[in-house]
């Protein structure tokens, strides 16, 4: 049914342990254990561009948080319409709120494919999505990609004595399967490697949530949806990993791990890089205003007022060039151009009509 996850998340698995079965031998805990860690690693280095996605898409949103609070007021009596202006805003400022869940949406199935690929090498059991093999079939039964030699492998790899497959709450019969491949495992052995993995899985959930709310908004966290959400990534998610661990084989304990140390880790590059792209942008608006502005000891030159007095030159000059054809001379000479006016009647270059009275008194003083 769900062979399009199944087969992909084999031929990943099944490609890092021919490198490092090379290395270490393909019987070797440590090449499947380290093929289960760079399936992560290869599965959230393809989801590395959506999930910087995410990350804007959350500051984005949180950016949008007082328009939508405002819409929110606005239009709480209207559902429709509120509905109408939040796609509006969303597509005005290309908001995508799927990104902000494509990450997380996208590791559930790899999730769940990786943990049936791997409780498929022991198909002993009865329980749900078991088919109840005998020892001897399941270990000569290929397993997707893997052919049954690679099964055998698997059976025989160890970490500290535990098969990476076997969890704590395994029944009996379950470990009778790796009876030929390694002897069948104690359940202190097993609960020796799998409850300080489940322990760093919780407490690594934690310091992610931490480090996640920490950078949010004071606007953000004081929503109420958003503080359940912090609650529950802080304190419900951790304390889930300690109660189903037990029912977890070693490898998806090792999954979480691996997982939640690469998310560290790429959260910190992405804020980062974000951060100084911040800081980059603030630099530059600070680089052009000082350039806008006056330098020290210089005083402001107001550009309005210059044109405006430039303007008023303009007409003086032609109020004196009008004066002295009337008079019959020749134009003043700049010096004495401010004391020129027009006579009565005489029209501006504008159409406008300077008043008779300025023009008399002009002429009085010129006798």
């Amino acid at each position: 049914m769900l062979d399009f996850i199944y087969y992909p998340v084999s031929w990943i698995l099944w490609f890092w342990h021919r490198v490092f079965g090379f290395a270490f031998g393909a019987d070797n805990g440590l090449s499947w254990a380290l093929a289960v860690v760079f399936l992560v690693f290869t599965l959230r280095l393809v989801l590395y561009k959506p999930f910087v996605k995410q990350v804007r898409t959350t500051k984005q949103m949180q950016e949008l948080q007082p328009q939508i609070k405002e819409l929110q007021k606005k239009y709480k009596n209207d559902r429709q319409k509120m509905a109408t202006e939040m796609q509006k805003l969303q597509k005005d400022h290309g908001f995508n709120p799927l990104m902000g869940c494509l990450p997380i949406l996208a590791q559930v199935p790899v999730f769940l494919g990786l943990f049936h690929v791997l409780r498929s090498f022991n198909r002993t059991g009865h329980g749900f999505g078991q088919i109840g093999m005998d020892p001897y079939t399941n270990a000569h039964t290929p397993n997707y990609v893997f052919n049954a030699d690679d099964v055998q492998s698997f059976l025989s790899a160890r970490i500290f004595g535990a098969p990476i497959s076997a969890f704590i709450t395994a029944p009996a019969d379950e470990l009778l399967a790796f009876a030929d491949y390694g002897g069948i495992p104690s359940k202190v052995s097993i609960a020796a490697v799998a409850i300080p993995l489940m322990i760093i899985a919780a407490i690594a959930t934690h310091f992610n949530a931490r480090a996640s709310v920490a950078r949010q908004s004071a606007e953000a966290a004081a929503n109420p949806q958003a503080a359940l959400m912090n609650k529950l990534a802080l304190w419900v998610f951790p304390f889930g990993v300690l109660v189903g661990g037990p029912f977890l084989p070693i490898a998806i304990l090792l999954y979480w791990v691996s997982n939640n140390i690469w998310t560290y880790g790429q959260q910190h590059l992405v804020f980062g890089r974000m951060a100084k792209e911040e800081e980059a942008k603030l630099a530059a608006k600070r680089e052009k205003q000082a350039q806008n502005a006056p330098k020290p000891g210089v005083k402001p030159v107001d550009t309005k007022k210059k044109t405006v007095k430039a303007d008023g030159d303009a007409d003086s000059d032609s109020a004196d060039a009008g004066t002295a054809e009337s008079n019959g001379s020749t134009p003043a000479k700049p010096a004495a151009k401010a004391g020129g006016k027009q006579q009565p009647g005489q029209r501006r270059p504008s159409g406008q009509k300077r008043s008779g009275g300025r023009g008399r008194a002009n002429q009085k003083r010129r006798r």
